[in-house]
């Protein structure tokens, strides 16, 4: 059994890497070691996180998945939250989460009956607690739209200014060919404003 722990935050600037110690304190209190640290910054509200999948993939049956709160797991809506479950259960995953102490069980051995009802229960509390951050996720997004609407209408609302420096040496980063992951751990963009500066690379060598 291998405990593996995922981090990840929205943003370069949130830093991922914040909640580190704690999962630290966690295993060491429970005689537990962590093998391997998967971080990324993306968001939690869509399934395109090659750390996270790349952890899945490092996983062999029986292993935690070690992380701080379920929100840095999911985010995602009911179709994607039931697409990875299916794949943590294929891989025969145990999630162990820190702000969830029903998971806590599931990092100690225990005979067969008691660790498929901790499971079980455990699954359900992982449902719950997946609606309430989604929600919260929805409701947060909801807010800040209305709030731009209402800028809008006042004519306040700038947006959010480019970092003009930054997409520069993406820019010229996706001209010599760089990879996506290279590029994302050297700057921390987001894919979409990756593939936003990949199209905008593309269209000015057509234009040459």
């Amino acid at each position: 059994m291998f405990v593996r722990a995922y981090l990840r935050a929205y943003t370069k600037e949130q830093d991922a890497n914040r909640a580190k110690a704690d999962l630290e304190a966690f295993a060491k209190e429970r005689g537990l070691h962590i093998a391997a640290f998967y971080v990324e910054n993306e968001s939690g509200a869509s399934l395109k996180r090659p750390e996270l999948f790349r952890l899945l993939s490092d996983c062999h049956s029986g292993d935690i998945l070690l992380i701080e709160q379920v929100d840095r797991l999911s985010r995602l809506n009911v179709e994607d939250w039931e697409r990875l479950k299916a794949e943590l259960q294929v891989q025969r995953v145990r999630v162990v989460a820190l702000d969830l102490p029903t998971s806590w069980m599931m990092a100690n051995a225990a005979d067969e009956i008691t660790s498929r009802m901790m499971a079980a229960l455990n699954s359900m509390m992982l449902d719950m607690l997946a609606a309430i951050v989604r929600k919260d996720y929805v409701d947060r997004r909801r807010r800040q739209a209305q709030g731009i609407a209402k800028l809008k209408a006042e004519g306040g609302y700038k947006g959010r200014k480019p970092d003009v420096q930054r997409n520069a040496a993406i820019m010229q980063m996706l001209r010599r060919g760089d990879s996506w992951n290279s590029i994302i751990a050297a700057t921390g963009c987001s894919r979409s404003t990756l593939s936003r500066l990949r199209l905008q690379v593309k269209q000015e060598a057509a234009a040459t």
